[in-house]
C-alpha cells in the first residue's frame, strides 16, 4: 500500500517490522499487567475479570457492529460511498480481536475503539492519511481527468448511411 506524503511523494510502508515489534511487546505488557493486577486482587478475580471483559466486549462490539452496518446501508441507499462506515467496521473488527485477547492492556485499547466519537476520528484520520489508488491510475487521478490533455465533447450525432438506407 502506498501513502501519499504531504509534498506529493509516495512512501511505501514496511509493515513487517511494526508487526514484529507489536507481536513481541504486547504479550510482555499483558503478562506484566496480569501479574500486577493478580497480586493486588488475587488470581481468581483476575481470571474472572478477564472473562467478564471479553464477554462484555463481544456484546458491545456486536451492537456497535449492527449500528455501523445500518449506517453503511443508509449511506449506500443515498448513493454515497460508505468509506467512513467501512473503516469504522475495520476498527470494530480490531476492537473485537483486542477484547477477545486475554489481558487488560488490549482490553483498554479495544474498549477505546468502541467509543463512536473516537472511532469516527480514527476513520477520518485514516481517510486523510491513506490514499488508495486503483491499478492503472496514478496518484493524480484517473487517466481522463480534466487537464490531462484529453477533451470530451458532448453533442448529438446521426449516421449518414442509416438515413440513406431508410429512403
Amino acid at each position: 500500500m502506498a501513502i501519499i506524503g504531504r509534498f506529493g511523494y509516495v512512501a511505501y510502508m514496511a509493515p513487517f517490522p511494526v508487526f514484529l515489534i507489536l507481536f513481541l511487546s504486547i504479550p510482555l505488557v499483558e503478562i506484566y499487567f496480569l501479574i500486577k493486577i493478580g497480586s493486588w486482587i488475587g488470581a481468581l478475580p483476575t481470571v474472572l475479570l478477564v472473562v467478564v471483559t471479553a464477554i462484555l466486549g463481544a456484546t458491545l462490539v456486536r451492537y456497535q457492529g449492527f449500528a455501523t452496518l445500518q449506517r453503511l446501508q443508509m449511506t449506500l441507499a443515498r448513493g454515497e460511498m460508505p468509506a467512513i462506515e467501512l473503516l469504522e467496521g475495520v476498527i470494530l473488527l480490531v476492537a473485537a480481536v483486542l477484547l477477545l485477547t486475554p489481558g487488560f492492556f488490549t482490553d483498554v485499547i479495544g474498549f477505546a475503539c468502541l467509543f463512536p466519537a473516537l472511532r469516527r476520528a480514527l476513520a477520518l484520520w485514516g481517510l486523510k492519511r491513506v490514499i488508495v489508488t486503483p491499478p492503472g491510475r496514478g496518484p493524480s487521478g484517473p487517466p481522463s481527468s480534466p487537464g490531462s490533455g484529453q477533451r470530451t465533447i458532448e453533442g448529438e450525432f446521426r449516421r449518414e448511411d442509416e438515413n440513406n438506407s431508410e429512403k
